[in-house]
């Protein structure tokens, strides 16, 4: 029997209470927020009036989602070191975003990452390969948030395996789990549009940073913030001993008597490190926050207090994967879930326990439980607002209707936009269940890295480049990275697979960045080299926009 369900039927109140008033606070906030959006500049960038701190704060929030509370808690919970790779994935990225992206970015587009990427260049196929991109990488990011919010919401019911509460079993929960989220990032993005995300997202950062500080100082209490104990205690009862505190666990794995095993899981490493290093700069819904401020000086202000809040956050799950490993244990985090996502709000009732028995147990599950389902809301609500932009700019206005679409016009495409994505993310979700949400996230990092990337830096710093290399560096790059996620071990021939009655499994990598992300440049470079076209004026042109942002406030296309 678990803490949740010793504490009983109050704690399930308390916990759907707390979580109730912070969907109403949010939903508040949106609907006053949508009051005051009425052009695309408003809908799209929230009228670029936020001040660096707190488009700081938004994109700690965006990128502090789900994979990073429950996924990556989940991770160092279940392989020690080597969880704690993606923490510093995730964090090291930021300086490729800020010494690379970020300014130039702001000065140089007007809504959407497609404003940079075919400012010199044919409009049409290059916007309609971004919007492509965007869409993809979203939905996958997004797959990861509501699978997360499928786990917590069944840990919050208390259901496990087998039992059932007010007639849902625990698959059952899962699912209107992830259906809950879907509607409601629907609302957030369709009513609030981006002024809405970005408030919702700034107000979920101060919870989840104090959420988090909240539990880790308990957990560094118990130890008396000895850290070499809890870690000692983490890897006695994870099951490994010492392995637990050294890399090779889970990725890089040694097999003894096969080489070359050994050198793809050597190099499975390797792939997931470049994935998590340069997906950040091509991520879409990190992207379009540096269109929210009003110059460049304040987006690179922006991404300082980003990784400040970041940095101090990744520290901490350190603390709470271990803290999982030691105080709940390996058996009681994978029977919950297996594969690891609801490891901190397990580590809340354990700590709760620990100093106040199961009352507290219950109070604590109710917070960080409800800080968790924040973390995913404003991160959906803010991929969700990625998505309907860029269909909406990039595809509708842009590509169909040849820029001459009213901004009225705009914005309700965008707003219908919403309810598609949502309804694809939903149903995508509810198959993708077993996978780690921190894992999923990798995969949407790698396809940013593969599409988004090489094609942004060449399109800003190669004067050659032109539209035939940015649609075949967009499309070489995702194809590949959807191709080979496909035939991966995460799709079939592991006990762990999407598809467990079948092996089709020949790409050898978990994660296909060491070979999409070349394959994407080098689709780049060949595509400029087999085209004669060639645009110095608008290079130039896009140079000196890039540098001192002028006119990146009118639109962008010629």
């Amino acid at each position: 029997m678990t803490l949740a369900q010793e504490a009983g039927s109050s704690g399930r109140t308390l916990t759907i209470l707390l979580f109730l008033a912070m969907i109403a606070v949010t939903l508040v906030i949106t609907i006053r927020a949508g009051r005051q959006t009425k052009s695309a500049t408003d809908f799209h960038s929230g009228g670029r009036g936020f001040s660096g701190v707190q488009n700081g704060f938004a994109i700690g929030s965006d990128y502090m989602s789900a994979a990073s509370f429950l996924g990556i808690a989940g991770m160092i919970a279940l392989y020690g070191y080597d969880g704690f790779l993606y923490s510093i994935g995730f964090l090291v990225a930021w300086l490729v975003a800020l010494l690379l992206v970020a300014e130039l970015l702001r000065n140089s587009g007007r809504f959407t990452m497609a404003d940079v990427l075919s400012y010199r260049m044919n409009q049409r196929p290059v916007r309609t390969a971004a919007a492509v991109s965007t869409m993809t990488v979203s939905i996958f990011y997004l797959l990861a948030q509501m699978v997360g919010a499928g786990a917590l919401i069944a840990l919050l019911l208390g259901i496990e395996p087998g039992e059932t509460y007010l007639g849902m079993s625990a698959d059952t929960a899962k699912i209107m789990g992830i259906v809950i989220v879907g509607i409601l990032m629907i609302v957030y993005v369709t009513f609030g549009g981006m002024k809405g995300t970005t408030w919702v997202q700034i107000i979920k950062a101060g919870m989840l940073m104090g959420g988090a500080l909240l539990l880790t100082v308990l957990v560094l209490a118990v130890y008396d913030f000895n850290l070499g104990s809890l870690m000692n205690d983490a890897a006695n009862a994870s099951g490994a001993g010492q392995s637990f505190l050294e890399p090779g666990l889970r990725y890089g794995v040694e097999v003894p008597g096969d080489a070359l095993q050994t050198l793809w899981n050597k190099l499975d490493l390797i792939s997931l490190g470049l994935a998590l290093v340069l997906g950040t700069a091509g991520l879409p819904h990190v992207l379009i926050r540096f269109y929210t401020v009003p110059d460049a000086k304040t987006a690179r202000a922006s991404v300082n207090w980003g990784i400040g809040l970041i940095g101090s956050f990744y520290l901490m799950t350190l603390v709470l994967g271990f803290g999982a490993a030691a105080l709940v244990g390996r058996e009681a985090i994978t029977a919950q879930d297996a594969a690891g996502n609801t490891a901190a709000p397990q580590l809340a009732e354990a700590a709760g326990d620990h100093f106040g028995g199961s009352g507290l147990a219950a109070v604590l599950l109710a917070i960080i439980a409800a800080v968790a389902f924040a973390a995913i809301l404003s991160t959906v609500a803010g991929l969700m607002i990625a998505s309907s932009s860029s269909l909406a700019h990039d595809f509708y206005n842009s590509v169909l209707r040849k820029g001459r679409a009213s901004e009225g016009e705009e914005v309700k495409v965008a707003r219908m936009s919403a309810f598609g994505v949502g309804a694809v993310a939903i149903v995508l979700a509810i198959f993708a269940q077993s996978l780690n949400v921190a894992f999923l996230v990798a995969l949407a990092f790698a396809m940013a890295a593969s599409a988004n990337l090489p094609t942004l830096l060449l399109s800003l710093f190669w004067k050659r480049f032109n539209t035939r290399g940015a649609v075949a560096g967009i499309y070489g790059g995702l194809i590949s990275a959807v191709v080979l996620v496909l035939f991966s071990p995460v799709v079939s021939g592991s006990e762990k697979a999407l598809v467990t009655g079948a092996d089709f499994a020949w790409f050898p990598l978990a994660n296909p960045g060491l070979v999409s992300i070349p394959l994407g440049l080098l689709c780049a470079v060949v595509g400029t080299l087999t085209s004669g076209e060639r645009d110095a004026r608008r290079f130039a042109e896009l140079q000196v926009r890039a540098l001192t942002g002028a006119g990146a406030e009118k639109a962008s296309t010629h």
